[in-house]
């Protein structure tokens, strides 16, 4: 048997590396040797393993849509904590993933000044989002973790899934923020951003948030 360290491993960015029959304790060694500062995004399902290197188109429209979101909860005056990356995992489904960015909303104040969480008695992010541009979103691993609204963007789209019956439905608009058609617009401001820059698309955004209020 050939063994490997992972400082050996090369991951090239927009590339992923699938390792097959990893155990939920290899998994956890592998994390631990990867530590928190890294670029890459992981998976892990029942024994795959997925480690990504995300490009910078997918980071620039990552960190576009997510300050429009926070924007738009400063301006609903809606509490929010934002993980980002965090790996959420449940060692009794043996599922984890690492999200582009996650949100906790409707249950901000249940994880608030929480510096680890447990999924096993935590509740999951209200709303993860993923950015589609090497096709790494895993559905099947959001919803078994029971987090109730997944965002993908995905070409200059936004799609919007709610988890109904332990599977996800693509829906016309947020469940959390019903009568704003969030999926529409933000595209257009992280255009906007590309054009004129990102202070004054988000200031474009928040004006429009204002005028609908």
């Amino acid at each position: 048997m050939v063994t490997l360290q992972l400082r050996q491993l090369d991951v090239p960015p927009g590339q992923r590396l699938l390792l097959h029959d990893v155990s939920w304790e290899e998994f956890e060694a592998i994390l631990e040797e990867l530590g928190e500062h890294r670029g890459s995004r992981i998976a892990y399902n029942n024994g795959l393993l997925e480690i990504m290197a995300p490009l910078p188109e997918h980071e620039s429209d990552k960190e576009n849509i997510s300050d429009l979101l926070k924007a738009f909860l400063e301006e609903l005056d809606i509490e929010f904590l934002t993980l980002g990356s965090t790996t959420f995992k449940n060692a009794e489904m043996l599922k984890g993933i690492e999200p582009d960015q996650c949100f906790y909303i409707q249950h901000e104040a249940a994880v608030r000044g929480k510096k680890r969480l447990d999924l096993t008695i935590d509740p999951p992010p209200d709303l993860a989002l993923e950015v589609d541009i090497t096709s790494r979103t895993h559905p099947e691993t959001y919803a078994a973790l029971g987090v109730p609204e997944l965002w993908r963007r995905v070409g200059q789209t936004i799609r919007i899934y709610q988890l109904q019956n332990e599977e996800y439905i693509e829906v016309d608009e947020s469940p959390t923020f019903p009568g704003w058609p969030l999926q529409a617009e933000i595209p257009k401001y992280v255009e906007k951003s590309r054009v004129e820059g990102r202070n004054q698309a988000m200031r474009s955004f928040r004006q429009w948030v204002r005028a609908k209020l």
